[in-house]
């Protein structure tokens, strides 16, 4: 397959159609211990998950985050959100991301890693940083969702950074934010599909 190399550049004068993404309709905040049962039967039953978090920006010259305070999962038919302030979404969050039976996807998940394990007590297994992958060898830095969606899909992906950067700790997210998080996950997924098909058919895995 070509690497997706295209440019923020290329990105930015592309005259793209709106990446559609995931509904509100399809999007769950897991806010209750009920939820969370429900999104973990979901959830144990994919092979693949999208996968991603979001934090309370700092904004003090040495402040410490304290995030991540949501994380987000998802299915091809829906996306799971789950607040980190809810002390029943951790044991579900520690089964499901330290499940070696399910495959997590999603961009720069770097730091993920660490984050989880020192302020949650999550051991991150079995997962794929698209963001790596998919730049190819040679190539700098890492790909993001927004280069990926135009190079597979022909689209543009758009992330607003006002809620980008917005109050991810907030007890009561918008329906902006419950949208930014959901596709940051759903897309994740999608991608990954389209980079399988993509491969060599002796390059394909499950």
């Amino acid at each position: 397959m070509s690497d997706v190399v295209l440019s923020r550049a290329q990105l930015a004068a592309a005259e793209l159609p709106v990446y559609p993404g995931i509904g509100l309709a399809d999007v769950t905040l897991v806010d209750d211990a009920e939820l969370a049962g429900q999104a973990l039967a979901a959830l144990q039953a994919a092979a693949v998950i999208g996968f991603d978090s979001e934090s309370k920006p700092t904004f003090r010259k040495g402040e410490v985050s304290t995030g991540p305070h949501l994380v987000q999962l998802a299915t091809d038919e829906h996306a799971w959100l789950f607040p980190v302030a809810l002390s029943a979404n951790i044991p579900v969050l520690k089964t499901v991301l330290e499940s070696p039976a399910i495959l997590k996807v999603g961009f720069g998940l770097g730091n993920d890693r660490s984050v989880l394990h020192s302020r949650l007590g999550i051991a991150l297994n079995h997962v794929i940083d698209l963001g790596e992958v998919l730049r190819g060898p040679g190539h700098r830095g890492t790909v993001g969702a927004k280069v990926a969606v135009a190079h597979y899909f022909g689209q543009k992906l758009h992330k607003s950074k006002k809620v980008g950067t917005s109050n991810w700790a907030s007890p009561r997210l918008s329906e902006r934010q419950l949208l930014y998080a959901a596709n940051d996950a759903h897309v994740a997924l999608q991608i990954y599909r389209a980079w399988l098909r993509d491969k060599a058919p002796g390059e394909a895995k499950d």
